[in-house]
């Protein structure tokens, strides 16, 4: 792949914005491109297992495969298995699922690990990625022991449509609905049927609107 299409790859990420043309080239050079389809496992050969990946297009979901819940959610424009970086242990007991159609990018965890310590930019950036990863997760705990599970399903829908949502001509919120209610429950610690109930409601009380494709607030 040539070096000025993943220029193109990579111009869209906040994380090289201050890096400068004359090294995000360079960076290029040592990055490799693919494209998954939707449902694909994100998977590697052996010496690119420690990697960390820039999601151009599309969505992944984050799955523990020690016990198959689903950890979180990237959308385009971000970075995942950044763990490699911090606890390579821990990593190995995470897979990436594609959500939709996929364009990656991905460099060896080694040589990221050089590339941050020449671009404090980089490394601060990626910091700050992994610290608000580390603090959906503790979000997470701390709603699980004060929140119900209605309001836990309710503002997690709330989060995913801020996030992932677009607004239409008509100035609706609308995100693409990616995730099952099993998928929902492991984020929000709930059951299956407790997601059905709970959108059921949300969609009878004009909360919101859904079906298998989209999910979008009512007005």
């Amino acid at each position: 792949m040539k070096a000025i299409t993943k220029y193109w790859f990579l111009e869209g990420f906040n994380l090289f914005k201050k890096l400068g043309m004359h090294n995000m080239m360079k960076i290029c050079d040592i990055l490799e491109m693919d494209s998954i389809e939707k449902g694909q496992s994100i998977a590697l050969p052996k010496n690119h297992q420690d990697s960390v990946f820039f999601l151009k297009k599309g969505s992944v979901k984050i799955v523990n495969n020690t016990n198959n819940t689903v950890k979180y959610v990237v959308k385009k424009g971000n970075i995942f298995g950044e763990l490699a970086l911090f606890d390579k242990e821990t990593a190995t007991e995470e897979v990436a699922y594609a959500l939709e159609d996929c364009i990656i990018c991905y460099i060896g965890a080694d040589q990221m690990e050089e590339l941050m310590s020449t671009h404090t930019s980089l490394k601060n950036g990626v910091l700050k990625i992994y610290g608000l990863r580390i603090k959906k997760l503790e979000r997470r705990l701390h709603d699980l022991l004060y929140k119900d599970s209605t309001t836990r399903i309710q503002e997690f829908i709330t989060d995913y449509l801020n996030e992932f949502g677009e607004r239409n001509e008509a100035g609706k919120l609308v995100a693409k609905n990616l995730l099952s209610h099993k998928e929902i429950a492991n984020l929000t610690n709930t059951s299956r049927q407790t997601v059905s109930n709970v959108l059921s409601k949300m969609r009878k009380g004009g909360i919101i609107e859904y079906d298998t494709k989209f999910i979008s607030k009512a007005e």
